[in-house]
């Protein structure tokens, strides 16, 4: 590490947990970014950027020098797709372990002086939740807005005429009574959770919702699971 580098883009993301893709989250190689001025660092197993660093692009909260978190979203642009990043910006803002802000954010990207993914980030602000508890809802919320259809509401907590909580569901249209959710390979193989997740879709059929379930498989090529979102929500809106 040359003294004035600092640890960034996709090793940055790993200490702040930063939802990756595996083809980046697998990688061993070190990110190291030093001043624009300075040759960039080329060695076995490290992958070497030049940059410049506005006030407060980085500090030592690890104990050796690293990116911040709103400067480390702003990296990843160059190496993530636009649905990726806003789960990674999800992850940032989230309500239950927020490690900046969306306001803190738009100001790294507005003083960002890189040219690779500007516009990705621009984008991506206006796409962020702070709501959003997991990349797959992120990485779905995103195929259906850029497929054109209304933005679904996220984790809204859902209850009967009574007003006994049912459920929270991940992604919902409430006033069509639709929810989407996530079946992660966890729901099959538990067996006390396959039980859970049916009474509770039951408990929400009975008041009349509709869920509208999402794999894996629908996010690595989601074209089908929005058409027959968009078939979906034509019928209920008649």
């Amino acid at each position: 590490m040359p003294q004035d580098g600092v640890f960034s883009h996709v090793t940055a993301a790993g200490l702040y947990r930063i939802p990756l893709p595996l083809r980046l989250s697998t990688s061993r190689e070190l990110h190291v970014s030093v001043p624009a001025t300075r040759r960039a660092v080329d060695a076995k197993g490290i992958i070497g950027h030049k940059a410049t660093f506005g006030s407060g692009a980085w500090d030592k909260r690890f104990g050796f020098p690293v990116t911040t978190p709103e400067r480390t979203w702003c990296d990843l642009a160059s190496v993530l797709t636009l649905p990726e990043l806003v789960a990674a910006g999800d992850k940032l803002i989230a309500r239950r372990l927020p490690q900046t802000t969306r306001a803190a954010l738009e100001r790294a990207v507005s003083t960002y002086t890189s040219r690779r993914g500007i516009r990705n980030l621009r984008r991506a602000l206006g796409m962020l939740s702070d709501r959003a508890e997991s990349p797959r809802e992120s990485l779905l919320r995103v195929a259906i807005i850029l497929a054109g259809l209304p933005e679904p509401t996220v984790n809204m907590r859902v209850f009967s005429a009574k007003g006994k909580f049912l459920a929270r569901v991940d992604l919902c249209y409430p006033h069509l009574k639709l929810s989407l959710e996530y079946q992660g390979d966890h729901h099959r193989a538990d067996q006390s959770q396959w039980r859970r997740d049916i009474s509770r879709t039951r408990a929400l059929q009975a008041e009349g919702w509709t869920e509208l379930q999402f794999t894996e498989d629908d996010l690595d090529d989601p074209q089908r699971f929005i058409e027959e979102l968009r078939l979906i929500l034509a019928r209920l809106s008649h």
